[in-house]
């Protein structure tokens, strides 16, 4: 079992004009965990979020570079601590499931715990944000196999071990789906406990749009897969290749065959021009493939490199 005593446990809370939310949650989060440290990192707020957050009792630091990956990569890389939770400061996730969540990611030796979302307030889990999750984590399960059915939660607890292996590459909302497929790619222990999700209070408006950024997380979806599945992705460029190209042979085989003559001369040379594009795909592939294996190897050497939550 680890050892809780002298456990370091860190709140991480990523804001941009969170007046209305961001003292009440700091102290949501100081009660719920007496002896964490509370850190609210700012994103150039023009609200007063900072003073706010600093009048509650909270560590603050401004981080100039705006987007949320921006913060988190931030995030990762300045606190030192045992145990990572990762909230929102809008005020709709539950301070009080965190020693749950604590508790079980210790008990269990995870490395992740994302904290899924359940309300039954239209106005807190918006139908159209609703949805989008819903296909977007579809999606990438159906490029990278089992993941969470709640990608884009907010709320996530982590071992010290995750938070210093992760490379955080994104800039923007899309951070969550990057934490998803980190923890998928490297096959790390991870899971998912239901907490409850509320509705922003009057005043604290969201910063997600629904469409661009569901955009910007689809297309993050799909570089991940160029990236970390390079086989598996230029070979449907091979495949689809190959398909146009026999699909366009086809008459140009018939009448080969019937007469002997090539009439259709460009066609045929657009066959064999798609066959060479297709093997060319293919081979970039089975290399990145091989690049990949090694990037990956490096990481979870990186990740083996670092203690997790101490022990008994």
């Amino acid at each position: 079992m680890p050892d809780r005593k002298n456990l370091r446990i860190a709140v991480l809370i990523p804001c941009y004009n969170e007046a209305s939310t961001i003292a009440s949650v700091v102290g949501d989060f100081r009660a719920a965990l007496p002896g964490a440290a509370i850190q609210v990192f700012d994103n150039n707020s023009t609200d007063g979020t900072a003073q706010l957050a600093k009048e509650a009792g909270a560590q603050v630091c401004k981080v100039t570079l705006q987007g949320k990956g921006n913060v988190v990569r931030r995030m990762f890389a300045d606190v030192q601590a045992d145990v990572y939770v990762l909230v929102d400061g809008d005020g709709t996730y539950d301070a009080v499931s965190a020693p749950r969540l604590v508790e079980f990611l210790l008990t269990e030796g995870l490395d992740m715990v994302v904290a899924s979302r359940v309300s039954d307030r239209q106005e807190a889990y918006r139908f159209g944000h609703r949805i989008g999750n819903g296909a977007l984590t579809w999606f990438a399960a159906q490029i990278f196999g089992r993941t969470f059915t709640d990608m884009l939660s907010g709320y996530r607890v982590f071992s010290r071990r995750y938070v210093k292996s992760f490379p955080a590459h994104s800039s923007g909302f899309e951070i969550e789906t990057e934490l998803a497929v980190h923890a998928l790619e490297l096959r790390l222990p991870v899971a998912e406990v239901e907490t409850r999700y509320g509705a922003r209070p009057e005043g604290s408006l969201s910063k997600l749009n629904t469409y661009r950024d569901g955009l910007r997380i689809l297309s993050t979806i799909l570089r991940l897969f160029r990236s970390e599945k390079p086989l598996a992705y230029y070979s449907i460029g091979c495949i689809a290749c190959v398909v146009a190209a026999t699909l366009l042979a086809l008459p140009v085989i018939s009448v080969y065959l019937a007469t002997g003559l090539v009439p259709r001369l460009p066609t045929a040379v657009l066959c064999a021009a798609l066959i060479l594009l297709g093997a060319i795909l293919l081979t970039c592939g089975i290399v990145l493939d091989t690049v990949t294996q090694g990037r990956a190897e490096a990481k979870r050497l990186a990740y083996l490199s670092i203690p997790g939550p101490r022990q008994d």
